[in-house]
């Protein structure tokens, strides 16, 4: 596929433009899955609770929801997808409609990376990091993918003493750079994440992920590349996923703002997540779901269009079940931030000094179910103002 058209992102609105804009456009979220999720994942604390499933059956559970609304997968290169199961792939592809948006380097598992993948100190264990990067992008390429997200959990270190942090940035941007160069054409979409497994990640903020992009794209070389930089679009751009923000305690609509405003948000990946704590990929909205409203509105102001990727891990319920919960939750989200009276919100916060408390009230009833008696707007915002 070509490659999408990300620039319109960029464009900061205000006013009575704001506002057109909002009422405009509609959030209609599209969601895709990753396929790792479909079979139980190992765990230092505990046996599994569900049986393994091969890639078949995996597959045939995601065309048991295609009616449901998922319409993509996602999977990993070399582990998931690969040379020896591409027909595979390629069949189910066809046969259901289902499409796979993004071939996923894996960088984080092999215990050859012990020590780091793109930033790894070894100059051959890098390498080897470089080519399977370089292939799944390729691969992607060949099979319309729009990106290839990249996460470098393993790219980090635990005891900061001494650690060359400059050069292992340089090195797993460098590397990247690399794999790009060697696949003309291709996007990555980056996912950052501040620890686990290791004890801090390289790039684990999003202005982080921001900076990175900016760098791999000033060591790129490839014409094909240097031309489509030259116009204006971006090719090392992000992944953000709800959990790994809260994971660092960042505020969700804060951190996607910055991709969105430099045309970096290829793609997002949505779950729950305690305040800090380990990374736990409860299902879409079971916590903190006015973080994930307020994410949605800076989605909504900034025209968003991409994917709604399903990044969960639903230990003790069907794989199946989850992903309809998760999807149910996101839709009912775009509905809600849809039917906001914007006009009074940009006028809120354009003007705050005539609006104090109004977003809070206003909130309050718009969340609230409508059997709720609540007091008029009016009278609320008058025992405020006292």
């Amino acid at each position: 596929m070509p490659l999408i058209d990300l620039r319109h992102q960029i464009t900061i609105r205000t006013g009575d433009d704001l506002v057109s804009h909002l009422k405009s456009f509609e959030l209609t979220p599209r969601f895709s899955a990753g396929i790792w999720f479909f079979s139980p994942a190992d765990s230092r604390f505990h046996a599994k609770y569900k049986p393994d499933e091969s890639m078949e059956a995996r597959l045939e559970i995601a065309a048991s929801l295609k009616d449901y609304g998922l319409h993509a997968l996602e999977a990993h290169y070399p582990n998931e997808i690969n040379e020896d199961n591409l027909t595979l792939w390629q069949d189910f592809t066809r046969d259901t409609g289902i499409r796979l948006l993004t071939v996923i380097p894996l960088l984080f598992y092999d215990p050859e990376f012990e020590f780091g993948s793109l930033s790894n100190p070894d100059d051959r264990l890098r390498q080897m990091a470089i080519d399977r990067t370089a292939r799944a992008f390729r691969l992607g390429k060949e099979l319309g993918c729009d990106f290839s997200v990249v996460w470098p959990g393993i790219d980090g270190y635990e005891n900061p003493f001494g650690i060359n942090m400059a050069h292992m940035r340089q090195r797993f941007a460098g590397g990247l750079a690399e794999a790009l160069d060697a696949a003309p054409g291709s996007r990555i979409a980056f996912e950052p994440k501040p620890y686990e497994p290791r004890g801090r990640i390289l790039y684990s903020l999003t202005p982080e992920g921001v900076l990175l992009g900016k760098q791999v794209e000033q060591m790129l070389e490839h014409p094909v590349n240097r031309t489509l930089l030259e116009e204006g679009h971006k090719l090392a751009c992000m992944n953000p996923e709800i959990g790994h923000l809260l994971m660092g305690f960042e505020d969700i609509a804060y951190a996607l703002s910055w991709p969105l405003s430099e045309g970096r948000l290829a793609h997002t990946h949505w779950n729950s997540q305690p305040l800090g704590n380990y990374d736990q990929d409860l299902n879409v909205g079971l916590i903190s779901p006015e973080q994930m409203e307020a994410g949605l509105y800076v989605l909504k102001m900034h025209g968003y269009e991409g994917w709604y990727g399903l990044d969960i891990n639903p230990e003790r319920m069907p794989v199946d079940v989850a992903l309809k919960i998760s999807m149910d939750a996101l839709r009912a989200a775009c509905d809600r931030i849809n039917d906001l009276d914007h006009d009074l919100i940009v006028e809120a916060v354009e003007a705050p000094d005539q609006h104090r408390g109004f977003l809070e009230a206003y909130m309050v009833r718009a969340r609230a179910p409508r059997r709720t008696v609540l007091p008029p707007l009016k009278d609320t915002l008058t025992s405020l103002r006292h």
